[in-house]
């Protein structure tokens, strides 16, 4: 099978990529670069391109007979999403749809779309199931909840076969760890931690204490980036024209910005400096997956269930490569 996955320079996206060229499928990337790393990915199955660039996807599509599309390219920082909602919507739903469209014109009918816990907004029971409230609370949760209308649309209308998958806070790096997180500016919490034990920040910053939770910090479910591409794998062979899927992938299990703090200063063993701010707006108390429908349709478990191996992992990349793929 021939699949193109856009955005898989990205983090999330090349980890992915690897996991299908494990499993003998033959994929290209599609990607602006914008976040995406090239050495993150093969130079000759490379694409550099645009969501907003129609006749570059037509190209891509149609030139090298694509039988799947997997999307990771979104922007995906809440807080950004918030201070400039007009970027968002316009990369993640209006380049989504032309994506779709291209899609269509190509007659390429299988796409697994990369979702997101912001879908749910504050739920009211955790652990959160697929069949919780959709509620977003910022941008960004609109975004892609407005994409997953548009694929039953799509599907309904045009015969699209989709898997959403609504995963959790990603994070960890490659068993060998070869490839990894590395973002500019990095926003998410285990990365920015080990910056600090690295000297490469002054502390790290936590935006709210009082929360409703047992330490009073946000609490999330951490799902490992190899456990998130296994499950793009599996999701991907189980498409149906017509018919959609969506699934929550993360390990069920939540911990707190404070707990995973403590996990990290015991795995790098250096001191990590904390000062503590007001809470940032569009952030629930708590986001934790209930992931038993994938495990029971799909076959699927996380291999990183605790928070110290996921840290550990990300450790072993961040210390190996300390300036990202500028290590190289």
């Amino acid at each position: 099978m021939a699949i193109l996955v856009v955005g898989g320079a990205g983090y999330i996206g090349s980890h992915t990529v690897r996991e299908l060229e494990k499993a003998g499928q033959q994929v290209w990337v599609f990607d602006n670069l914008s976040q995406g790393h090239a050495e993150a990915a093969r130079g000759d199955r490379l694409i550099r391109g645009d969501l907003l660039d129609r006749a570059a996807l037509d190209d891509a599509l149609r030139g090298r007979d694509i039988d799947a599309v997997m999307h990771f390219a979104a922007f995906a920082s809440v807080p950004e999403s918030v201070a400039d909602p007009a970027k968002y919507y316009r990369n993640n739903v209006v380049g989504t749809l032309n994506l779709l469209d291209a899609m269509l014109a190509a007659g390429v009918t299988r796409i697994v779309f990369s979702s997101t816990a912001a879908v749910y907004g504050v739920p009211d029971v955790v652990p959160i199931s697929e069949e919780s409230p959709t509620r977003p609370i910022n941008p960004y949760g609109f975004t892609k909840l407005a994409i997953e209308r548009a694929l039953a649309d799509y599907a309904h209308a045009y015969g699209l076969g989709y898997a959403v998958l609504r995963y959790f806070n990603a994070c960890g790096a490659s068993s060998d760890a070869t490839i990894g997180e590395d973002h500019t500016p990095e926003t998410h919490l285990i990365p920015i931690i080990l910056q600090v034990a690295l000297g490469q920040r002054e502390s790290l910053s936590i935006f709210g204490t009082n929360y409703p939770t047992p330490d009073g910090t946000c609490i999330r479910d951490y799902i490992h980036v190899e456990d998130l591409a296994d499950a793009h794998v599996r999701a991907l062979a189980k498409i149906e024209p017509g018919r959609g899927l969506t699934y929550n992938v993360g390990t069920g299990v939540g911990a707190s910005v404070r707990g995973v703090l403590d996990a990290a200063l015991q795995i790098t063993g250096r001191p990590i400096p904390a000062v503590e701010f007001p809470r940032r707006p569009g952030d629930p108390p708590a986001l934790v997956a209930s992931s038993d429908a994938l495990q029971r349709d799909l076959g699927w478990s996380p291999r990183y269930p605790k928070i110290a191996d996921v840290i550990a992992s990300a450790w072993k990349w961040h210390s190996t490569h300390p300036n990202g793929y500028r290590s190289r």
